[in-house]
């Protein structure tokens, strides 16, 4: 194992803080001190870069809920998801070199250890190391396997202008669809879609009905929907939608993101529109198949260099700003991805 000599004693983690004694507040976050992580075998030291800031934190931190990919996180741990993180130590066996960068699930921290299995090599292909957050893979994988989108189709994406919202309406241009709508929540960021993502159209939560919006956006209905919010946006795609429409669900932003604990996403659909209508409707929680996740990549590279598509994010600088990040990420303040940079 080769290392490199100035790791410093102690580095900063973001942990879960627990809620006052007797209040009904979720778990927030605090920064906090620690040592830094000694690696074992078949572990690799990483300096973190940055990290993705997410929505579903808010599930884990209230306990996650049953089958999630990810356990539910208690007051004292650090808090995980998504990083680039710079090689600091390595395994000489994994063929990992210090200096070369990674991708991982152990954000939020300066230091991270890491099993050399859990280490995906940064290739290069992509222009800068950010771009390795993009949530892309799972609004490709809802857009070509769970809900194919094909010429000519007209394509909803509700939570338009989130981390996913906003990569899977240019997806769904670029895969053949001829019109494509979008949902949020204000008007400032309906203006930011159609400008900066390429939406035809977008529907504003609480300026009117939303099927009521839609069905004008949309006056021939829906052939693709790819859904992170549930709750009223998932209505009004079934409402809209035309006969044999395909839905994919990949998100739960109402839940995460509402007035609960983030553990439960309900929503009261009609049975009826499902049946007579013959709609698709399948869920979809992965972007963990390399082979998709390779060509994504690949796609994904060649669509940036040509200029076809935009990475949208806000960086935040600094660990110190993350939980504040956290908060107004719920609070929906920002648009496409926060990521922390370090």
């Amino acid at each position: 194992m080769s290392e490199t000599p100035e790791i410093p004693a102690t580095a900063l983690e973001v942990r879960v803080a627990a809620a006052p004694a007797g209040s009904s507040q979720r778990p927030g976050l605090t920064v906090a001190e620690a040592p830094v992580p000694v690696p074992g075998p078949g572990q690799v030291l990483v300096r973190n870069r940055y990290f993705h800031v997410y929505a579903a934190l808010r599930t884990l931190l209230a306990g996650s809920v049953p089958g999630a990919p990810f356990p539910g996180l208690n007051p004292g741990d650090a808090a995980i998801g998504p990083a680039i993180g710079e090689v600091v130590s390595a395994p000489a066996a994994s063929g990992l070199q210090p200096g070369g960068l990674v991708l991982h699930m152990l954000g939020w921290r300066e230091y991270a250890v890491v099993d050399a299995a859990a280490c995906e090599p940064v290739d290069g292909d992509l222009p800068d190391p950010p771009a390795y957050l993009a949530q892309g893979t799972t609004a490709y994988a809802a857009l070509n396997q769970v809900a194919p989108v094909r010429p000519g189709d007209t394509a909803f994406v509700s939570g338009g202008a989130g981390s996913v919202g906003s990569m899977a309406g240019q997806i769904a241009r670029l895969l053949g669809a001829q019109r494509v709508i979008g949902s949020t929540g204000s008007a400032a960021k309906a203006s930011w879609m159609t400008a900066e993502l390429g939406y035809d159209a977008v529907v504003i939560r609480g300026a009117a009905p939303l099927a009521d919006q839609l069905a004008k956006a949309a006056p021939d209905g829906l052939d693709v929907v790819v859904d992170t919010v549930g709750a009223e946006d998932l209505q009004a795609a079934i409402a809209t939608a035309r006969p044999r429409a395909r839905i994919a669900l990949i998100g739960s932003l109402a839940g995460q993101l509402g007035p609960g604990n983030g553990t439960t996403s309900v929503v009261e659909l009609d049975s009826f529109q499902l049946i007579v209508k013959q709609l698709t409707l399948k869920g979809y929680s992965g972007g963990h198949d390399p082979a998709l996740v390779r060509e994504w990549r690949q796609r994904f590279a060649g669509w940036l260099r040509s200029g076809q598509i935009r990475f949208p994010r806000t960086l935040i600088p600094g660990i110190a700003g993350a939980p504040q990040a956290l908060e107004d990420v719920v609070a929906g303040r920002y648009q496409g991805a926060v990521i922390v940079a370090l």
